[in-house]
């Protein structure tokens, strides 16, 4: 972990990134707060206590730890069924329990487990928060009020019924829409949402003065929604009540962010080159979480899109992260009347552009050429994720990812022949089908041997059915671990081989599956003699089996005279 004292010489290049960050992230983290369908104001807290927290205790050096659009729609559909007045103490345990099983996975050094969610499942499910963030806006950001809660249906509804929605709301997300993506093709790209929000409230506030033949005070401003004291946020404790039904929800969460600070950890390398430990960096965005839970602030994970603007702002330490939280908490104080009078529909809008940034088409599109399973698995997510509470959607893609592993382990596993070469390498060529009588064929495994693959493996092994006096000799060098299923697989194969007069020989076994061998019965069946233990040098073990193959076939009566290799 690099040292937490400031250099001097990176202290003016961390100021800027961290001031950077707060002037474009303190509206942002309000519209997140909006996913979460909770008091704006909760955002800004979170950057106050998650950013240089999580900087504190990450692996990663320049991993920024904040709030996401897409940890924020899954709090907030985890927070849905909660009562108004049970919204902000359920928000502090559901963040609460986020941090507690973040943390825990770091302790336990579970950062290999994000291999296992395949990236077709991560590209539907991350897609299908884009589109569920951006349909999720156009409510309020056209003053349109829907009964339904789904966003998709919410959607349908708006298209439905255009004459209700509101006019000066949509005039001013429109605007500031169009600005946004304006600003972002220009050199002030950096700074495209605060300006659009600047210009939105300044121009909201002179309409709603002279008036200009419409209603603007119809249009919602964030200080009609909640009031942004100029304080700091005051300690907050959890309800253990809520602890059991918001286990599911938390533990969804917490999937979300892991996975998406695994994206940070694996995709930005420390200053001194070597990619960040996922484990630490579970750790430290769960302390992150579970200090920011004590001011009701919102999930909070590895950020790509913040930790990719820290470093495009000139970050060089961990003190660019630590000073942002200092600098989010100074433009509170300094500004919070003025971010009160922000309207809602401008951060409707800055949450649209944020949801396509979080798009991934070409990821979609490669998955999509590659493989139709993939591409299939990709689908169902997608869908899963639009029509299912976030929760489910969240733990389907993980059982996606599951079953897509095993079914690719499974079909992985490939049998081939070798024919030993006087002098040479072996030649390598397909497993025959039937096994030949009175010789020694030697096969090799490729692949996994567990039981999805170990079934498979027995209908790959010759057939023995027509077979007289053979040999099987199965290299099994590198295998320390087989399991119980490619036992049984070796018991009846060996017995099927006995049965036909032939012998099963296993080349190239280490210790330990020579212990499993022997517990299971395994090697009285087949025979001590038969079994070759691996030696430092290659190919000795096998040489062994051909040698003694080669001798028992020997034995043969005179009218069967075996064929050698």
């Amino acid at each position: 972990m690099q040292s937490l004292r400031p250099t001097r010489s990176n202290l003016q290049s961390d100021a800027i990134a961290g001031l950077t960050f707060a002037v474009v992230n303190v509206p942002q983290a309000m519209a997140h707060a909006l996913l979460a369908t909770v008091n704006p104001v909760l955002g800004i807290y979170t950057l106050m206590v998650a950013v240089p927290t999580g900087a504190i205790f990450t692996s990663s050096v320049f991993m920024n730890v904040s709030t996401t659009g897409a940890l924020s729609l899954a709090a907030g559909a985890g927070l849905a069924g909660i009562p108004d007045a049970q919204r902000a103490s359920a928000l502090v345990t559901l963040v609460l329990l986020v941090g507690l099983i973040q943390a825990l996975s770091g302790l336990f050094r579970l950062g290999f487990i994000v291999r296992f969610v395949s990236n077709s499942v991560m590209t539907g499910f991350l897609n299908g928060l884009a589109v569920l963030i951006i349909l999720g806006q156009l409510g309020e950001l056209t003053g349109f009020e829907s009964r339904f809660a789904n966003n998709v249906v919410r959607s349908l509804n708006l298209l439905l019924r255009p004459s209700q929605v509101d006019l000066p709301s949509t005039i001013i997300g429109g605007l500031t829409l169009a600005l946004i993506v304006l600003l972002l093709f220009t050199r002030l790209r950096r700074f495209a949402f605060i300006i659009a929000i600047s210009i939105a409230t300044v121009l909201l506030t002179l309409l709603a003065m002279i008036g200009a033949g419409l209603d603007w005070q119809s249009v919602r401003t964030v200080g009609d929604i909640a009031t942004i004291p100029r304080s700091l946020p005051s300690l907050a404790l959890p309800s253990p009540a809520l602890l059991p039904s918001l286990f599911l929800p938390a533990l969804s969460v917490a999937i979300i962010g892991l996975i998406q600070g695994a994206g940070v950890s694996q995709g930005y390398p420390n200053p001194d080159g070597k990619y960040p430990d996922v484990s630490r960096d579970f750790l430290g965005q769960g302390v992150a979480n579970l200090a920011t839970s004590f001011v009701s602030g919102l999930p909070a994970g590895g950020s790509i899109s913040g930790t990719a603007l820290m470093l495009s702002a000139g970050a060089r330490s961990r003190w660019a992260n630590i000073l942002a939280g200092l600098c989010v908490a100074a433009v509170v104080f300094l500004a919070a009347p003025l971010a009160e009078l922000a309207p809602m529909p401008a951060l409707a809008a800055l949450l649209i552009v944020a949801g396509y940034q979080g798009l991934r088409i070409e990821a979609a599109v490669t998955i999509w050429n590659t493989s139709k399973t993939s591409a299939t698995v990709m689908g169902l997510t997608f869908l899963a994720t639009l029509f299912l509470p976030l929760q489910y959607a969240v733990l389907l893609g993980v059982a996606f990812s599951i079953v897509m592993h095993v079914a690719h382990q499974s079909n992985k596993v490939i049998i081939t022949q070798w024919t030993p070469i006087a002098g040479g390498f072996p030649l390598e060529s397909p497993a025959p089908r039937a096994l030949p009588s009175h010789r020694l064929t030697l096969l090799q495994i490729y692949g996994s041997v567990f039981f999805a693959a170990a079934k498979n493996l027995e209908q790959m092994l010759p057939t023995v059915d027509n077979t007289d006096r053979a040999v099987v000799a199965l290299t099994l060098r590198g295998r320390t671990e087989i399991g119980s299923t490619f036992i049984t697989v070796l018991r009846r194969y060996a017995q099927a081989l006995h049965a036909r007069n032939s012998r099963l020989m296993l080349v190239g076994v280490d210790t330990v599956m020579l212990d499993l061998l022997t517990k299971t019965g395994l090697l009285q069946l087949i025979g001590a003699e038969n079994v070759f233990l691996a030696t430092p040098q290659l190919g000795e073990a096998m040489n062994q089996a051909i040698a003694a193959a080669n001798s028992w076939l020997d034995q043969a009566p005179d009218n069967k005279a075996p064929q050698k290799i």
